[in-house]
């Protein structure tokens, strides 16, 4: 089997040299988000990164990334599932990813769309300009919180209000878990406190909207390529009007000032929840990134 192991903060310099020398990916091969989030495994295999994952109580193995012998990578992951005694599911199938399982491995796999993990990606200069009639209601929500919180102010998150957004965290899923007793937001929760407690060692960036020492919203996020910054977590207080579009601009104003080589925000996925994704869209992305799911045709039945 491939010695698959959790990823260390150690190997975050060499993972990112092969992810970063690759087409753009989807938000699930960010360093960050393989070490906070879930039983998540990787392997540096013929100069590769192959992957173990589990989504939803089963085994996938996420589609391998890197300049080397990706077919052989395949042919490992398809030996690793049989050895295991699961069915080869391989996951964040890219349009040209299809194309190459279709060609080294032909009428093998069956393919199906996974819609609920498109990522939404933006222009950075439209989240941070809010230019246009399509963004007639952003600056609507942004001026009316501009007018009733007329001295707020952005500071970066760092040692210095880390413990205060940490707090105001925990108040958010305090409150969203007495609105929404059934919600499941404890993953999440474990995820954004270990991305406060490894903040610094994972690149992470962020930003805190406060008005009068009261802190209103916290977001972060990790760069995903040369040109693309992936934002991982964003809360607001349900009880301030217009915090979210407040700090999705400022942060992508803060970002575009910092990093002027980041032409793209990726907004990760909506997972099915119709609010999130009528959200999402409402921002105008960019583009998609359009992921399906391939399962070995001899395993289908099985699944």
């Amino acid at each position: 089997m491939i010695d698959f192991h959790r990823l260390q903060l150690s190997q975050k310099g060499s993972y990112e040299q092969i992810l970063f020398s690759c087409p753009p990916r989807g938000c699930e091969y960010s360093f960050a988000n393989l070490f906070l989030w879930g039983q998540q495994q990787a392997a540096f295999v013929h100069g590769c990164v192959a992957f173990f994952s589990h989504f939803y109580g089963r085994s996938v193995y996420p589609y391998p990334i890197g300049s080397g012998d990706k077919h052989a990578v395949l042919e490992e992951i398809l030996k690793d599932a049989q050895e295991r005694g699961i069915p080869c599911r391989v996951t964040n199938v890219l349009p040209e990813d299809r194309e190459e399982l279709e060609k080294w491995f032909p009428g093998q796999f069956v393919f199906r769309s996974d819609r609920d993990g498109y990522d939404y990606v933006y222009v950075i200069d439209d989240l941070a300009d809010l230019r246009g009639r399509k963004y007639q209601k952003k600056r609507n929500h942004f001026n009316r919180f501009q007018a009733e919180h007329p001295n707020y102010e952005i500071q970066p998150i760092s040692p210095d209000n880390m413990a205060q957004a940490q707090q105001m965290v925990r108040d958010w899923y305090q409150v969203r878990t007495q609105e929404d007793p059934h919600g499941d937001y404890m993953l999440e929760s474990i995820a954004m406190k270990r991305a406060f407690q490894h903040y610094r060692k994972l690149g992470m960036e962020g930003i805190a909207l406060l008005d009068g020492g009261d802190m209103l919203a916290v977001t972060m996020g990790s760069r995903l390529s040369a040109d693309t910054f992936d934002i991982h977590f964003e809360k607001a207080r349900e009880d301030v009007d217009g915090a979210y579009a407040a700090i999705n601009c400022e942060f992508a104003r803060y970002l575009r000032l910092k990093y002027p080589d980041i032409q793209y925000l990726d907004r990760e996925d909506d997972v099915g929840v119709e609010g999130l994704r009528k959200a999402k869209l409402s921002y105008n992305p960019h583009h998609m990134v359009e992921k399906q799911w391939a399962y070995l045709a001899e395993d289908i039945h099985g699944d």
